[in-house]
């Protein structure tokens, strides 16, 4: 009696586990295995880890990216990626990923792009041990899926893809399946198509044969610094200081007023009406006022005698006044460009112009 019961409840537990295994899963699984244990021994990554990701970022090859765009592993574009795009909504509207011929080019991009310098790191723990290099992945930031090594575990758990590496399974040649077409066949010519899906997504086709000219890892993607980022970044190099109460900084090589206009996230025409340099090129040591300057001079500089060789633009940029007003007090024409040996100017409205 005790045997029986021993027997049925062996026969309960294949069951229970049998039931928990998708049939698509499976049929995935034996497709695609030969490619992971290939790319375990070509680049360290665990086969496991490698069909763990592909079941769940393609839903064992059934996600809209695996069938439209033959990404199995949900890569994004980089800026250095010249391939074929394919855009669909992720984290946020219409972004891009990429698109592959075949699902093989899929997967060996997913190892080469896990040989950035982002993931180095998931290399010190050995292959054999799935649950640090899900909880590594995730740490890198892979995913953003807040369970995302969870899930990989209990993949690798279920379908028991820790085995996948086994000697038998090593040692059998890749056999490329039915979707893993050569990468020399012959394509036709690029075409665009839309998806009819509520919110449509731009297929780009893979048409022609990929050239891969550099096999070597990708560089490490880095990120653009945010706005207020490049405003601190310009402030440390460029203090601020105050000239009639408005700030300015000085300019140092290499500025423009372009690029000191895009580090300060501000329309370059305003940087420049701001220091009456409408058509002037910056000069290191000049000053750049961050706001348009006053409309006059404090008291004690109302009137000011001109140094020789000195320019009303040089004038107005040393005492933080605008030009136009310095022309008005003084009834001067917009274009004079020279003046007289210590010839006086007003720098402010005064009640007798003598």
């Amino acid at each position: 009696m005790k045997k029986t019961v021993i027997i049925f409840a062996l026969l309960l537990s294949v069951s229970v586990f049998a039931q928990k295994q998708n049939a698509d899963y499976l049929s995935y699984i034996e497709q695609w295995k030969g490619v992971a244990v290939q790319n375990q021994q070509d680049y360290g990554i665990p086969a496991s880890i490698i069909m763990a990701q592909a079941l769940l970022e393609s839903g064992a090859g059934k996600s809209e990216l695996a069938v439209n765009a033959k990404n199995h592993f949900g890569i994004k574009c980089t800026g250095d990626w010249f391939g074929g795009v394919y855009y669909h909504d992720d984290d946020s509207e219409g972004e891009c990923f990429r698109q592959y011929y075949d699902a093989a080019e899929s997967f060996k991009d997913h190892a080469l792009f896990l040989q950035r310098p982002r993931y180095a790191s998931c290399f010190e723990i050995a292959v054999e041990d799935y649950d640090g290099w899900a909880y590594r992945l995730k740490q890198c930031g892979y995913a953003t899926d807040k369970t995302y090594a969870q899930k990989l575990i209990k993949l690798i758990e279920d379908y028991r893809l820790d085995t996948l590496a086994n000697g038998s399974v090593a040692g059998t040649p890749y056999t490329p399946g039915p979707e893993a077409k050569p990468l020399s066949a012959a394509r036709p010519k690029p075409e665009v198509v839309s998806q009819g899906t509520a919110k449509k997504a731009t297929v780009v086709k893979m048409t022609e044969p990929i050239k891969i000219i550099n096999r070597d890892p990708e560089p490490e993607y880095i990120a653009p610094l945010t706005a207020v980022q490049e405003e601190e970044q310009f402030f440390l190099n460029h203090p601020k200081k105050k000239c009639n109460g408005v700030t300015y900084v000085e300019a140092r090589e290499g500025d423009t007023y372009a690029n000191v206009a895009f580090r300060l996230n501000v329309r370059e025409r305003t940087l420049r009406e701001n220091n009456d340099a409408l058509g002037r090129e910056l000069k290191i040591g000049e000053r750049i006022f961050l706001s348009k300057k006053r409309t006059a001079a404090p008291k004690e500089k109302e009137l000011m005698w001109v140094h020789p060789g000195e320019t009303l633009w040089d004038i107005c940029q040393r005492e933080g006044v605008q030009m136009k007003a310095v022309q008005k007090y003084n009834g001067f024409e917009p274009s004079l460009q020279v003046f007289r040996t210590r010839q006086k100017i007003y720098l402010a409205k005064v009640k007798e112009q003598k």
